[in-house]
């Protein structure tokens, strides 16, 4: 094997063999999704054109056609460096073993390079160095440090799966075709939408089944076992990075400050029951906020589902210690924050968040869902906030107030916007029975969270997300209102 870890086109996995017919309507799909997704430049470029050619010289026409020559050639050259830190055999001896264990396994031969990126991110391109094409695997520093080696092998041969099919141009044009149109559709207006919608479903089941077919050869080089805990492990981690790790950078970084500790709080929030069952509800609800099928993936329980039995090799139940871990990890927390970029004013402020007390890290993770309910409902104290919204859920009319605490609900897609008030319904009414409770006496469960609280009088442990989600599904308030009752007696006693 010809693998070279140091120092392109992503792909998403076979597609299996597929007839011809199958293959022209394919070819089609990602034709009219290309053109689609350039319609909004070739119209602005032909009107240009139109004014230059009806109103100023033929000369000025090359204005609009430079411009076409430029955009053309960036998109088609354009990469930039390529992203992470390169990981070398020298310095991470177990990691490169693993790589080249898993890439022999699976015949992989080409020249093969490893780095690591701050995210939760696993994936391979394809580029050229120094003329020669190479293969790179990118993966998320967070998924090093949570996943076993036997999850991390079938990761590695998951993406390395992927390999067979880089070449296959039919593919890749789906791929890139449905990757630009669905960009298209991420603003307030969407007038593509009404084509772009059916264009994106009718090609997902191809996109879908490349990843179904790299999970069976991840399943048969690591095991079913281990390649059904690594996807649900890589959507647990997803799901707390994005939730608190998001909510950490963004909350200290208006307090021009940074937190060093980044991975390690991560690391410790992840061993919390309380976070992991909040990720697994996150995890679960964004699979609904999909409604033009821009996703590539299938939903993890599918994909589970779909596993083949395999025992796979002998590979680790614990995961791999990086020799250089902390200067990774440095590197890493670095470029989640930008320092590089940080300008002559100087960097900020490093914190360890595992210092911060437990009110502080709730805090840092808190948001404004209180003070939208106040102005909502025009009420002030916690418990009339909430007494307020679990009417709204008695009567079928909570979707009304969910667009008043987030007016932009009005303009997502209508299949998303169930879900999506869903969510904001939720947080922002479950973060104020939050703050009823603790003038009651509940008590915080959780270091990380402040939704999960344990009652003053029989200890019980509450998940308040959980329940206010579980009353709109119902459409029973009735558990919350018992929780709400000695609230809102203690708040008028006082």
């Amino acid at each position: 094997m010809n693998a070279l870890m140091s120092d392109g086109s992503e792909d998403h996995g076979p597609p299996g063999r597929v007839r011809g017919r199958d293959q022209d309507r394919q070819w089609l799909l990602g034709l009219l999704m290309l053109g689609l997704g350039a319609l909004p430049e070739a119209v602005f470029l032909g009107g240009l054109l139109a004014v230059c050619l009806l109103w100023g010289s033929s000369w000025s026409a090359l204005g609009p056609l430079a411009v076409t020559v430029v955009w053309t050639a960036t998109a088609v050259a354009g990469r930039g460096p390529l992203p992470g830190r390169a990981v070398r055999p020298q310095e991470e001896p177990e990691l490169a073993a693993l790589v080249r264990d898993v890439a022999d396994r699976l015949d992989f031969r080409e020249r093969l390079l490893v780095r690591v990126v701050p995210d939760v991110d696993a994936s391979l391109c394809r580029v050229r160095v120094s003329g020669v094409r190479t293969h790179v695997l990118l993966l998320g520093l967070p998924l090093l440090r949570a996943l076993t080696e036997a999850q991390l092998a079938s990761v590695i041969a998951h993406e390395l799966a992927h390999r067979r099919h880089v070449a296959d141009r039919r593919l890749n044009l789906l791929i890139g075709a449905r990757g630009r149109l669905g960009d298209r559709l991420d603003s307030r207006f969407r007038p593509l939408a009404p084509v772009a919608g059916p264009l994106l479903r009718a090609s997902q089941a191809v996109l879908w089944h490349t990843e179904t077919a790299a999970d069976a050869d991840a399943a048969r080089i690591a095991g079913t076992e281990a390649t059904a805990g690594a996807l649900r492990r890589t959507a647990l981690v997803h799901a707390v990075f994005e939730g608190l790790g998001d909510a950490w950078l963004a909350a200290l970084a208006v307090e021009d400050a940074y937190p060093v500790d980044l991975y390690d709080a991560l690391d410790a929030a992840l061993a919390d029951p309380h976070v992991t069952a909040r990720a697994a509800r996150a995890a679960a609800e964004e699979d609904l906020l999909d409604p033009y099928a821009r996703a590539g993936h299938p939903p993890v329980a599918l994909r589970v589902a779909a596993l083949p039995r395999h025992t796979g090799a002998p590979y680790g139940r614990t995961p791999l210690t990086l020799r250089t871990g902390p200067d990774v990890e440095r590197w890493c927390v670095r470029e989640t924050v930008h320092l590089d970029e940080v300008d002559g004013g100087g960097e900020p402020t490093p914190v360890r968040l595992l210092d911060m007390t437990p009110d502080r890290l709730r805090e840092l993770g808190g948001d404004t869902g209180p003070l939208r309910l106040r102005l909502a409902t025009g009420l002030d104290s916690p418990a009339a906030m909430t007494a307020a919204a679990l009417d709204t859920v008695a009567d079928g009319s909570w979707p009304r107030l969910a667009r008043r605490l987030e007016p932009s609900l009005r303009w997502a897609p209508a299949a998303a916007r169930g879900p999506a008030a869903r969510q904001v319904f939720t947080t922002a009414v479950g973060r104020t029975l939050v703050q009823a409770l603790r003038s009651d006496g509940w008590t915080p469960a959780s270091r990380w969270i402040d939704t999960a609280l344990t009652a003053p009088d029989d200890g019980r442990v509450v998940d308040v997300h959980r329940m206010v989600g579980q009353a709109l599904d119902d459409g029973d308030p009735a558990p919350l209102r018992a929780l709400t009752a000695t609230a809102g007696q203690k708040e008028n006693a006082v």
